[in-house]
């Protein structure tokens, strides 16, 4: 591990973990507008007291009422619900009674567990299902599976498995839930180019559909409806429960690796030429971080642009330090903190933020990463370029990610090389300069682009008939469309990036 430099600031891996910065100090861009938060319709509900159903074991919630702000706050601050009602579910059959509750009255229903990922905006109209009390998980260490329920988080499952020396596919930080994350793909940071999507390695999924029935789904009982739940999100119901497999994986030899902002093109260039080259047991992305003038970070990387090389091997040590090796050498880095680590630690890889954040992001696909591609990339967001994205990823894909699933779903664009994501913080006044400076890199790397979206990165600005359909290949869009006909035709699930019913 290089901790030191010649003229530069050196931090030990100590420093960087305790201020939260391992990855470029991601948890303090969240504190550039903490609290700030956008709230949606505030009209008085349509629902009545006497309306709501009885006998269900979980709080029911009208607006004003004592908890109902608690149960609607979302992880990304930048839309907050305001549901006509909440049912703040205890149990599958509060789900059920909610959805009926909904179809009954012809309310577009939604659902919220964490809230990392918002789209359209939800009013008094809706009837919104907080998962957050379902928070139960079973690991199966014989059949290396874990059966969750629908607020579960990594964080909980990832404790649960690591007992039995499993890991699952799980995302770049433990606060996020399990279910919204599977059904929208599971692009894992740690593992995923060694196994796959999440949503390839589902084994069950126990779904309250639009008539409100609870149904266990499975390849064997409904192939269509299965393929369509994995990857398409909250379109086809709400989800009590799932069944996924597990991967014999305790130790990472991962971290981040920080250089100076001066030095962003040295490593993309070398970091383009280098994944050319790796198995696929090595899972990795390049991030150009702006760093906040905030106590929470680091002094020698405060107000500063640096790149973070992320890293995640699930082999040897010794071999993974050999892989990485050609990428440390290219400039002296602030920090350096990839070693072997627990598993258990994978969220210091991204350090991503852990308190709720204003965020707006935007994403794409690259089908390759040349230079000329790196160059465009540095002309709009790399040093001497005055942008307010907190963060402009490039995350490479392939290896297992590329490979279709035992049983198809409808995760696509299995061909593109990298995801393009970036994000800004803030509150609605600067909204409109990010979406803008968002959009000027979507716009230099469109020639690069494939056209398509990861659909767990879409956002508030991603709604649109036209951005939900470049999300999936045609073939797929059509069957969904056809499946969302026959199990959703009213379209009561649609405070989603939604799929209408054809």
């Amino acid at each position: 591990m290089n901790n030191s430099s010649a003229g530069r600031p050196a931090l030990s891996r100590r420093a960087v973990l305790g201020a939260g910065v391992t990855v470029g100090a991601t948890a303090a861009i969240a504190a550039v507008a903490p609290g700030t938060a956008v709230a949606g319709p505030g009209r008085a509900t349509p629902f009545g007291r006497g309306d709501l159903p009885t006998g269900v074991r979980g709080a029911v919630l009208l607006p004003g009422d004592p908890g109902y702000d608690a149960a609607v706050s979302p992880f990304n601050l930048n839309q907050i619900p305001r549901p006509g009602v909440v049912f703040a579910a205890a149990a599958a059959t509060d789900v059920q009674a909610a959805v009926r509750f909904a179809a009954g009255r012809r309310a577009p229903a939604g659902v919220l567990a964490t809230g990392h990922q918002p789209s359209v905006p939800i009013g008094p109209d809706a009837v919104l299902v907080s998962t957050r009390a379902m928070r139960g998980v079973h690991i199966d260490p014989r059949r290396r599976t874990a059966r969750v329920e629908a607020g579960a988080l990594w964080d909980d499952v990832v404790t649960a498995s690591l007992k039995h020396g499993l890991a699952p596919l799980n995302g770049s930080t433990g606060t996020v839930g399990v279910v919204g994350y599977t059904l929208g793909g599971g692009l894992s940071p740690t593992i995923g180019r060694k196994y796959g999507y999440a949503a390839d390695h589902v084994r069950g999924i126990d779904l309250v559909s639009a008539d409100g029935r609870l149904r266990t789904v499975t390849a064997q009982s409904d192939r269509e409806l299965f393929f369509g739940l994995r990857g398409g999100k909250s379109n086809f119901g709400i989800v009590t429960a799932l069944e996924f497999d597990l991967f014999p994986v305790t130790t990472l030899y991962g971290g981040a690796i920080i250089f100076d902002g001066r030095d962003a093109g040295r490593l993309l260039h070398a970091y383009r030429r280098w994944v050319r080259t790796v198995p696929d047991a090595m899972s990795s992305s390049v991030a150009l971080l702006r760093l906040p003038d905030l106590p929470q970070v680091p002094t020698a990387l405060r107000g500063k642009l640096v790149a973070s090389l992320r890293i995640s091997y699930t082999g040897r040590p010794d071999t993974g330090a050999a892989l990485v090796r050609p990428l440390r050498a290219v400039a002296v880095p602030m920090i350096d903190s990839v070693a072997e680590m627990p598993y258990a630690a994978f969220p210091a890889i991204h350090g991503d933020p852990t308190t709720p954040t204003p965020a707006y992001e935007r994403t794409g696909l690259l089908r390759e990463l040349g230079a000329d591609t790196v160059d465009a990339l540095l002309s709009i967001a790399g040093p001497g370029r005055d942008v307010p994205l907190a963060a402009v990823e490039i995350r490479h894909l392939g290896g297992a990610l590329a490979r279709p699933p035992r049983h198809p779903n409808a995760v696509s664009h299995r061909d593109a090389a990298f995801t393009l994501f970036m994000a800004g913080v803030g509150g609605p006044e600067a909204a409109p300069v990010i979406r803008k400076a968002a959009a000027d890199v979507v716009r230099v790397l469109r020639p690069w682009s494939t056209g398509g979206m990861y659909v767990n990165f879409m956002n508030t600005d991603d709604t649109s008939d036209r951005s939900v359909r470049s999300a999936y290949r045609p073939d797929v869009y059509r069957r969904l469309e056809a499946l969302k006909r026959r199990v959703d035709p009213r379209n009561t699930f649609r405070l989603n990036h939604n799929i209408k019913p054809c």
